[in-house]
């Protein structure tokens, strides 16, 4: 688990592919590394294979590189690095698991005062886990979600976060790793599951979690018509 607070930029000093699978090289100044902690790397939970003398390694599964700009990121491009959180850690951001769940793109870069307002587009299919003043992890960072709609989202940078972060030398065009907020993922998968095949919940009737009619019972049939008009069912 992490918070979304980058410690350090890095480097990608290397790519080597396996098969289908990589091999990527990155150089940091965070010590002390140990072998098989895991490391965010660009908001991409890597696990250290071999710890350099400038850095470490970590094997990038075919999956992560489908999913992530981890395949095709330029050599030498700065990545934004996290150490796993420790229980005894300050929650400064929010719950990232590193996990990315797609590539999203900057569409529009304003000036607001010091401040730099970003615009993203994504995937159609994440849309039910962006909301307004949740939470996003954007490379790794995490942002607040100032407006969504309904293929395109805004956040906030400040200085600060432009400065010790990749994000503010993002150019329009550019895609980035893209985390929903975990606990809307689940939320989501427990409220969509189609009970028809999975089977009902207790109190839930599989119709109406399909189609968002009155429950049989009563039970928490507004909540299920709110979720509805949402678009969370």
């Amino acid at each position: 688990m992490f918070t979304g607070l980058v410690e350090e930029k890095g480097v990608l000093l290397a790519r080597r592919a396996t098969g289908p699978s990589a091999i990527v090289q990155v150089r940091t100044g965070l010590k002390p590394l140990v072998l098989g902690e895991s490391i965010a790397v660009d908001g991409v939970c890597l696990t250290v294979t071999k710890v350099t003398s400038d850095g470490f390694e970590a094997d990038v599964s075919p999956e992560t590189l489908t999913r992530t700009t981890l395949g095709a990121l330029p050599i030498g491009a700065p990545v934004n690095l996290e150490r796993s959180l420790t229980l005894s850690a300050r929650l400064g951001g929010h719950l990232v698991s590193g996990h990315v769940d797609g590539v999203c793109t900057l569409t529009s870069r304003v000036a607001s005062g010091t401040a730099h307002c970003l615009t993203f587009e994504f995937v159609p299919a994440l849309a039910r886990f962006i909301a307004e003043k949740g939470s996003v992890a954007l490379n790794g960072v995490s942002l607040t979600v100032n407006v969504a709609r309904a293929r395109t989202f805004e956040v906030t940078v400040i200085p600060h976060t432009a400065d010790v972060t990749s994000i503010g030398g993002l150019s329009v065009g550019q895609a980035v790793n893209l985390e929903v907020d975990l606990l809307a993922r689940y939320v989501a998968r427990l409220l969509g599951i189609d009970a028809a095949t999975a089977g009902a919940a207790p109190g839930v009737d599989a119709q109406v979690v399909r189609d968002g009619g009155t429950m049989t019972d009563g039970t928490h049939a507004e909540w299920l018509a709110r979720l509805q008009r949402s678009g969370m069912l």
